[in-house]
């Protein structure tokens, strides 16, 4: 077994709650996407294009982080799944950030609030869409009597 998948499971061991690893992931995530985007501005790349490139490439290492530490299931046919969950995640986001703001809330708190909001919305929807459990379907349930 290598390195990184002995560590992988060491991590799941010492944390075995998804929604805490997820929380864990997800800052790894932020670092990630962050680091590519200020490397795209050191080197010059304007920033409407560092964002893109910061964005496309911290899906994908999202993707790979969040189904491999957190759910346990690197099946890259799951792809499209789990940019339909960030889409709609964006889309919740975006409309809590409205709602807020629409209640009198200034932007930058309403940004604030909304994160966990769309935090919380992401663990469940990857959870339930992308990675749900399959049901062994051959197994027949007795009936009540």
């Amino acid at each position: 077994m290598n390195p990184i998948r002995k560590g992988i499971m060491a991590f799941q061991r010492l944390i075995p709650n998804k929604f805490i690893r997820f929380l864990f992931v997800g800052g790894l995530n932020t670092a990630f996407g962050m680091a590519v985007y200020c490397l795209c501005i050191f080197v010059g790349i304007p920033y409407f294009v560092a964002t893109l490139v910061s964005n496309v490439l911290g899906v994908c290492f999202n993707f790979v982080t969040t189904g491999n530490i957190v759910f346990e299931n690197g099946d890259p046919r799951l792809i499209l799944r789990f940019v339909l969950c960030y889409v709609a995640v964006y889309l919740i986001n975006t409309a809590v950030v409205r709602l807020l703001i629409l209640w009198g809330v200034n932007d930058y708190w309403a940004g604030i609030v909304a994160t966990p909001v769309a935090g919380v919305c992401s663990f469940f929807l990857l959870k339930s869409f992308v990675y749900r459990k399959k049901t062994d379907k051959t197994t027949v349930k007795p009936q009540q009597l």
